[in-house]
């Protein structure tokens, strides 16, 4: 072979290595973006960069994944359906406490899924991996409960809490297909 022949050999080997690497970024991009939905782009604001974000956000899916997330008991089904009615009921004479009940309920329902009881920020990042749509209801109803914490929230923002923490408590009662997809995963 020639030299002219080698380098332009050289030159497609790269060209070739280079696209293969610009389409195996763009499928893990896309994949993030699909399971993480607004985590995704949350996580590329936090962390100043898509590469960053990205391998936090893989690294966060694996240690989930290690986890052992269960469904819920029907005995626990039940006792967290029942403490969530009364905290409802008592949101219409003591908003303050009903949503901090709401609050710690979430956080204990969490647990007995098999989340790992820690601070809220890991909490919120690790039902992300499962729930990326309702995680924005749990950051959004665990800010208005910290403002409530400073005397900064209103009813209505306490209302709008109880609602927030309402969609993933729900999500967390029925949480069977994430499990589904998580041992199919495994495979």
């Amino acid at each position: 072979m020639t030299p002219t022949q080698i380098t332009v050999i050289a030159i497609v080997v790269f060209a070739i290595v280079g696209v293969a690497l610009v389409l195996l970024m763009r499928n893990r991009t896309n994949k993030l973006r699909e399971q993480f939905g607004p985590e995704y782009d949350r996580a590329v604001q936090e962390k100043g960069s898509k590469h960053k974000a990205e391998a936090e956000l893989e690294k966060l899916e694996k240690r989930v994944r290690k986890y052992d997330l269960r469904p819920l008991s029907p005995t626990d089904r039940d006792r967290f359906q029942t403490s969530w009615r009364a905290i409802q009921a008592k949101f219409v004479d003591n908003p303050d406490q009903a949503v901090a009940e709401a609050d710690r309920l979430i956080a204990d329902v969490m647990a007995a899924r098999g989340y790992p009881m820690s601070d809220f920020e890991q909490r919120a990042a690790e039902v992300s991996v499962d729930h990326p749509t309702v995680v924005e209801h749990y950051r959004a109803g665990h800010q208005i409960a910290v403002l409530h914490s400073q005397r900064k929230a209103t009813t209505e923002d306490l209302r709008q809490a109880m609602i927030h923490y309402r969609t993933l408590f729900d999500e967390l009662m029925q949480g069977e297909a994430p499990l589904r997809a998580r041992a199919a995963g495994r495979s």
